[in-house]
């Protein structure tokens, strides 16, 4: 009788330890749930407690296309302009780093002048490029959706950027790309890179070189483009007096 009595306690325990196991991935199962619901109702929540009654998700999205119109606007375009490359520490083109020795040699034997032209001519091209991105840019935040937008808002520092990052990079280039190019050959690039590099391999003891230089540049002003509208977006999470309109004002107080 005794073996018996044992022997069902043995069999029932791991029946037991089964059902509570059970009732706890239940449980865990549920509060995946909760957490999922509260996850998507998160924005709605800040939205339902602000002090003018709320916001309407076309409201949100409109802040949005706002806020990245006033970075093409302000800053963007101000690339587009003779030395807007050149002359702005964020956005300048320097030689690749490959070729920074061409740079440095000539500027020792006193030919700085002849460096500083051949910088200028990648520089110009990425300012004569520039103008392309804008029309990019506004279709791009056209097509924004209010999941972009929250997504956006309640997203990284630089949420937006990378939003048009996303959704303008491979067209942007493939515009920047022949402009570029041309470019060179317009403003004579062809020529300077020329001279200054053959007067670089002529020099003794150096390595020959000759550079392609359109893809780079073309990648370079792309980044130099999406620095500025960072700049921008950064301006208006951070800096209430940089939020110009009251629907700027309305939309980014739900992220600070």
């Amino acid at each position: 009788m005794v073996v018996s009595i044992a022997r069902m306690a043995t069999i029932k325990k791991p029946i037991v330890l089964k059902s509570k196991f059970s009732k706890m991935l239940k449980r865990i199962f549920l509060v995946v749930v909760i957490f999922q619901i509260s996850a998507c109702s998160e924005l709605q929540q800040v939205i339902n407690q602000l002090p003018n009654g709320g916001i309407t998700n076309d409201q949100i999205a409109g802040g949005l296309k706002e806020a990245l119109n006033n970075g093409i606007t302000n800053q963007v375009s101000k690339l587009a302009v003779e030395d807007g490359f050149f002359k702005n520490e964020l956005t300048r083109i320097l030689l690749p780093e490959e070729l920074q020795k061409v740079d440095n040699t000539l500027r020792k034997i006193g030919l700085s002048k002849l460096a500083d032209e051949g910088l200028k001519v990648l520089n110009r091209a990425a300012e004569n490029a520039v103008s392309e991105a804008i029309p990019i840019f506004v279709d791009a935040i056209k097509g924004m959706t209010f999941t972009d937008a929250k997504n956006i808002l309640l997203g990284d520092k630089n949420a937006a950027t990378q939003y048009l990052q996303t959704a303008t990079s491979e067209a942007l280039y493939q515009k920047f790309n022949p402009i570029i190019n041309n470019s060179f050959k317009k403003v004579g690039a062809d020529k300077i890179w020329t001279d200054l590099i053959t007067k670089y391999n002529n020099l003794p003891l150096t390595k020959d070189v000759n550079p392609d230089l359109t893809d780079y540049v073309t990648g370079e002003a792309l980044k130099g483009v999406y620095r500025m509208v960072e700049v921008e977006e950064n301006e208006i999470r951070t800096k209430f007096s940089s939020r110009s309109t009251d629907l700027l004002r309305k939309v980014f107080a739900l992220q600070d």
